[in-house]
């Protein structure tokens, strides 16, 4: 027996070498059998979803396809049937359905990040505006990012880290991480690349890089006529390091700065005062202007749905109540600052103060913008008012003489609700008779529509979504408008940061005039290099595009978009791959 143990701890060693190189030489082909495997399940488990067709022994298959892929899907159809040697061939026949389709909106690797910002607020439904195919929106909404994320150097900085994601795009170390971290900011390259874009030309605008502007055409401030006016003395002189610019002097203002905001502002004492004011008169008039591009894409979708008395009772009515009050308050500013200048700015009568008597209908007639400015806003708050009814009542009452008038009423009677509409919307009388003389076209077209024409028809239904509708967008049309003043607090807040963080780290270190103190340099540049990225981009950059988000989605999207569709997930080996890269099996 002792003779056999070695042979037999030969054999047992020989084993274990045999399945080790088999576990070995399986471990090189496991990824492949997973990727089979889990392909074959997918497969079984959309012919599980199929009709078996007894008579013709054949499987019968309800799908969406896109009819621009119609003669692809029967080529493919056809090459399987000759390369499986199927004795039935496969076909495709066109089903009518009442169904409402999925949504299908084709991206490329840059429209896709944009894609799916749009697509965390809800898929658009069929046929639907959609925001995130629209260049123009897009560059709004990076507008709006940027406009609170002011700073040349941080949007060079932000634009050359994702210029290199762009140009490396294909590199599989960046592609393939388990760092869901880095995947969003890679995923997001495109975005982040225009964020940098946007804030460079931001930051020319306003003349910010790193808190410190750029002089370069030379200022068009004369310091020395305020010298020469008197208005200085030796106490002032070596009180104040930073003075104040009073432009209302005689020859102290030589002529406007060629790009953005003159660089001796940021020397003068005043000049958080200035910018504010600015800034947030901009934040305004961005927002006003944002808001009513999302009124007016409400258009293409009423027009397109076959839903124009829309146009007449939801659209008219909401952009009178939007331009005849806020509307109207950046037609205040733009004519402040057109037709009063500096010798007036201390008589110039507050912006403010008249939007609140407008709605009290009174004011100070010595204190007027321009002539006759009393009854013109008197005007324009009755159209806002009598735009407030035709919202609330016009489309249930259009719907209620429509449902019942098909087989009883004629036409006449509709044309009379069109005009009960015209007197209570006595000031834009002109437009709805306008409107109302097209409405013999306009209402035959929509005869068709699925929403008049519905047998069941819900009165109390239609009226309270009505109201829900009318209630907030009144209401929302005020606090929309104050919501965009974030823009203006965070460009405070990013500017304030960027300069108190040039205050404590890179001014100390810049003061000391030793030979130490270009030893000491080299520490502070790298504290205020880690400080700028981590604090000033990374988390100020974040907030920006949160806000940035939040008035794209609350402020912008909901002038015209629902959101409540379906997205169209096509079965294809293609994002089986993407889901095996997600899980690290690729």
């Amino acid at each position: 027996c002792l003779e056999n143990v070695p042979h037999r701890i030969d054999n047992i060693f020989e084993e274990e070498h045999s399945k080790m190189q088999v576990l070995i030489k399986a471990s090189e082909s496991v990824y492949i059998w997973v990727i089979q495997v889990k392909k074959m399940k997918a497969i079984y488990h959309i012919l599980n979803l199929c009709s078996f067709d007894v008579t013709n022994k054949c499987l019968i298959a309800e799908v969406w396809c896109p009819v621009n892929d119609l003669p692809a899907l029967r080529r493919a159809l056809e090459d399987g049937s000759r390369k499986s040697g199927a004795t039935v061939p496969s076909f495709v026949n066109r089903i009518p359905s009442n169904d409402t389709p999925p949504t299908l909106i084709r991206t490329n690797k840059f429209t896709s990040g944009f894609q799916n910002i749009v697509d965390a607020y809800g898929v658009s439904s069929y046929r639907e505006v959609n925001p995130g195919e629209r260049i123009a929106i897009k560059k709004t909404l990076h507008f709006n990012i940027n406009i609170d994320f002011i700073n040349l150097g941080h949007g060079v900085i932000m634009a050359l880290f994702a210029l290199w994601m762009v140009l490396y795009e294909n590199d599989r170390k960046l592609k393939k991480t388990r760092n869901e971290i880095w995947n969003i900011f890679f995923e997001g390259r495109y975005i982040i690349l225009l964020m940098g874009i946007f804030s460079v030309y931001t930051g020319l605008i306003y003349n910010d890089c790193f808190s410190k502007s750029l002089n370069l055409f030379g200022s068009g401030w004369n310091v020395r006529a305020m010298y020469d006016h008197g208005g200085w003395n030796e106490h002032v002189v070596r009180s104040n390091s930073f003075l104040a610019l009073d432009p209302n002097v005689t020859g102290v203002f030589n002529g406007p700065y060629p790009l953005g905001i003159d660089p001796i502002w940021n020397l003068a004492s005043n000049r958080l005062t200035f910018l504010n004011s600015y800034k947030m008169k901009m934040s305004v008039i961005v927002g006003i202007i944002h808001m009513t591009f999302g009124v007016v894409l409400g258009v293409f979708n009423h027009l397109h749905f076959r839903r124009t008395f829309n146009l007449y009772l939801i659209f008219l009515p909401e952009l009178l109540f939007l331009l005849c009050l806020f509307g109207y308050l950046v037609f205040m500013i733009i004519y402040k600052w057109l037709f009063f200048t500096v010798r007036d700015s201390q008589t110039a009568p507050s912006i403010l103060i008249h939007f609140i008597n407008m709605f009290l209908m009174q004011g100070d007639s010595s204190q007027t913008l321009y002539p006759g400015q009393a009854g013109f806003q008197v005007f324009l708050v009755i159209v806002a008012v009598l735009s407030v009814p035709v919202l609330l009542l016009g489309k249930p009452l259009y719907l209620y003489w429509q449902h019942k008038g098909r087989d009883r009423l004629s036409m006449y009677r509709v044309r009379i609700l069109f005009l009960f509409m015209c007197v209570l919307q006595l000031a834009e009388g002109c437009w709805l008779i306008f409107c109302l003389s097209l409405s013999g076209t306009s209402l035959d077209s929509h005869s068709c529509s699925s929403d008049s024409q519905s047998e069941e028809f819900d009165f109390a239904d239609v009226f309270l979504h009505q109201s829900i509708h009318t209630i907030e967008y009144c209401l929302g049309c005020i606090s929309n408008t104050a919501s965009y003043l974030r823009l203006w607090a965070l460009s405070l807040a990013h500017a304030q940061l960027s300069e108190v963080l040039w205050a404590m780290v890179m001014r100390v270190g810049l003061r000391v005039d030793t030979r130490v103190g270009i030893v000491f340099l080299v520490p502070v540049v790298g504290l205020f290099a880690v400080l700028t990225v981590s604090i000033l981009l990374v988390m100020e950059g974040l907030s920006a595009f949160l806000h940035a988000l939040r008035l794209h989605w609350v402020e912008f999207q909901n002038k015209f978009y629902s959101g409540t569709g379906v997205k169209f997930v096509p079965f294809a080996f293609s994002l089986l791959h993407t889901s095996f890269e997600n899980e690290g099996l690729l």
